[in-house]
């Protein structure tokens, strides 16, 4: 879905307020969505199909993942659609953070990239979806709805490579990365959602303990981040 497409598709409407691909007559507050998009052009043709659509308001868009999290505001959006190829943090890495800060949030990607690791990597740092840029703008708004409704929607492509990978997905023994009941007692408490601050308490160590551990988990699991190593041992049903 490029931008041009997208005004174009805007403006063929005459500017006038739709209905909504799904019934939402009953609902009286819009749905609200920020969007974190680099792309300027991008990023406006997305604010100008939210907004021409009746039960859809976009409240915000950013640039990147840190001027949203600098930005926004204290009523929190419902939902957020995050690029993964974003300046500076990662949209991947942008979703686990906001997933810790905003946990009432709903984080969809869009994107272009579709390669399997960007999949698993999204969907284990908290996204409940997973579309293509060449979705169809009604198929858009359609899967903000349903991702509020409790849905996980995904582009049809999407959708049949994670039942691909499931299908060749072959779990790792723990033994095999030679982790200590410690280390892998941790990464449980990653995989759940604690950071380093509240694992430290709940483990009853410091934080500088904390990193010390992480440090050999990264040397023996072959990750660079936090997000890797819960991802890698997510894949490798090291945690659950």
């Amino acid at each position: 879905m490029m931008a041009g497409e997208l005004r174009a598709k805007v403006t063929k409407r005459g500017g006038e307020r739709q209905s909504p691909p799904m019934n939402t007559a009953a609902r009286v507050e819009p749905l609200t969505v920020a969007i974190i998009e680099d792309q300027k052009d991008i990023r406006a043709g997305l604010q100008i199909l939210i907004n021409s659509w009746t039960g859809f308001k976009c409240t915000c868009a950013y640039g990147s993942v840190e001027e949203a999290l600098a930005k926004l505001p204290l009523d929190v959006p419902k939902v957020m659609l995050v690029d993964i190829g974003l300046p500076g943090m990662s949209g991947i890495h942008g979703i686990s953070v906001i997933r810790e800060r905003f946990p009432n949030t709903i984080a969809l990607v869009l994107t272009v990239y579709n390669d399997d690791e960007r999949i698993f990597e999204a969907f284990c740092a908290g996204a409940s979806g997973y579309l293509l840029k060449n979705t169809p703008p009604a198929k858009l708004l359609e899967s903000l709805r349903e991702a509020v409704e409790g849905g996980a929607p995904m582009s049809p492509e999407i959708a049949r490579r994670v039942v691909n990978l499931f299908q060749k997905f072959r779990p790792a023994q723990k033994g095999e990365y030679d982790l200590t009941p410690h280390e892998v007692r941790l990464l449980q408490l990653l995989a759940e959602g604690h950071n380093y601050k509240t694992a430290a308490a709940e483990l009853g160590v410091s934080i500088n303990t904390i990193g010390f551990h992480m440090k050999q988990i990264y040397g023996k699991l072959h990750v660079h981040s936090k997000s890797e190593a819960v991802a890698k041992a997510l894949r490798n049903r090291i945690v659950k």
